[in-house]
């Protein structure tokens, strides 16, 4: 399904859309800029009508864990107070004149046409992206995820139902990545190119962008937990299996290891002992529906043994695992940060405080979310030590994805990435 100037359109339309395509753009280029307040009033709106039951039809044909307060996030994210203290917070408030000299007038402005290329690890993804992009005046061309189930176009359809203006404004294509062709067409006609995904996407992407057009990279990140001490440990522990479980682990910020302040090999598994009944626990709230989840996750676990046996490679052998009902946890013996089989299935590894820079860095390109449980004394010092390597940010274990108002993406404000600064001599 293709959404154009507010209309949907079948896949077969897909050239023909793409070739009146660029005349468009620049039709709407050449009106005035994108008012804020037109999107802001927009999306308050729709999330006002969500709030109220109005979709509850489209709200459960989405299927996932904890999905109600994804979708208090979601109405939250879409209210007005959220996206003027966005606008106030990463573009300043007053964008149409940062500074004045003698004779050089500065302001911001849209980029102009934004390219989004979106991945499939979570069902509001795409909307958040065009949200952001429409905050910041732009036009957004979207190329959905393979596996987005029609929320997206749906979404759109009813914030442009309810603001017309916005029309122009919002162009998603099903296009599939193997598209190439079309997808080159689509990156030419824009000034930016906004993508998420992992390595193989963002290598992809540039590919396909002309010189001078602006990449705007969300890649994939590994987050993790890192435990020194306690201020309530069971609270602590059951908030971080809640959130393994809620997320399932496919979030970049959500926990792939958890570390432990600790040398001794013994600690590390007596903790991932007591930590799988926590993780069972908040498996009966939050299962794992997913049967391919499940059976892909037991298919990784025994290749790897097959892969260790055909290269005489036993070293990882000292792995322990600690199974629950269609979770687990993994006690391994290295520092090494890495994805877990997800799913609720997390690694637990020493990483005494001495460490954490030289393991950290290791992996610094993939860094972005760190869940602190220790003492009180000691939050302050441990969460520079852990940002000094390269982490974006440290939260409490139970909040490694939760979205808090004025955050910034991956260290770095959206709207300051999908604007650009223009100068005007007097």
């Amino acid at each position: 399904m293709i959404l154009a100037n507010g209309i949907c359109y079948e896949t077969s339309a897909q050239n023909e859309l793409l070739s009146s395509l660029p005349s468009k753009l620049n039709r709407t280029l050449m009106e005035d800029n994108l008012d804020p307040e037109i999107v802001i009033n927009a999306f308050d709106n729709l999330g006002k009508r969500i709030a109220q039951g109005e979709f509850t039809d489209l709200i459960a044909s989405i299927e996932m864990s904890g999905k109600d307060d994804y979708i208090d996030l979601a109405v939250r994210m879409m209210s007005r107070e959220y996206l003027e203290y966005k606008l106030k917070v990463e573009l300043g408030s007053d964008t149409s004149s940062l500074y004045e000299n003698n004779k050089i007038t500065s302001s911001r402005v849209p980029l102009g046409v934004l390219f989004h290329i979106a991945a499939g690890n979570m069902d509001a993804l795409p909307v958040v992206s065009i949200a952001e992009g429409l905050l910041a005046g732009n036009i957004n061309i979207l190329k959905l995820p393979s596996v987005d189930n029609g929320l997206t176009v749906k979404a759109m359809q009813l914030l442009i139902d309810n603001e017309p203006r916005l029309k122009d404004y919002i162009y998603i294509f099903d296009t599939p990545s193997s598209d190439i062709v079309a997808m080159k067409k689509m990156a030419d006609m824009a000034d930016g190119i906004v993508v998420w995904g992992g390595d193989e996407a963002v290598t992809a992407v540039r590919g396909l962008a002309k010189p001078g057009t602006r990449l705007i990279e969300w890649g994939h990140k590994l987050g993790f937990a890192y435990i020194s001490d306690y201020e309530n440990k069971e609270q602590e522990l059951r908030d971080l299996a809640e959130h393994i479980m809620v997320t399932k682990q496919l979030l970049c910020s959500s926990c792939q290891v958890i570390y432990i302040d600790t040398e001794n090999f013994d600690e590390v598994k007596s903790f991932a002992q007591e930590f799988v009944n926590y993780l069972n626990q908040a498996a009966i709230k939050h299962p794992v529906d997913e049967i391919g989840a499940i059976a892909e996750t037991s298919i990784k676990r025994r290749v790897k043994l097959y892969e260790e046996l055909l290269h005489d490679d036993m070293s990882s052998t000292s792995e322990v695992v600690y199974y629950g009902n269609n979770v687990s946890v993994t006690a391994a013996p290295n520092s090494e940060l890495e994805l877990s089989y997800m799913f609720g299935n997390v690694y637990v590894k020493p990483l005494p405080q001495k460490n954490i820079t030289s393991v950290l860095r290791s992996k610094k390109e993939y860094l972005q979310t760190a869940g602190l449980i220790c003492s009180p004394s000691s939050r302050q010092e441990l969460s520079s030590t852990i940002l000094k390597s390269g982490v974006e940010r440290v939260t409490r274990a139970g909040n490694m994805s939760f979205y808090f108002d004025g955050e910034a993406h991956d260290g770095e404000f959206p709207l300051l990435r999908y604007t650009r600064l223009v100068n005007i001599e007097k």
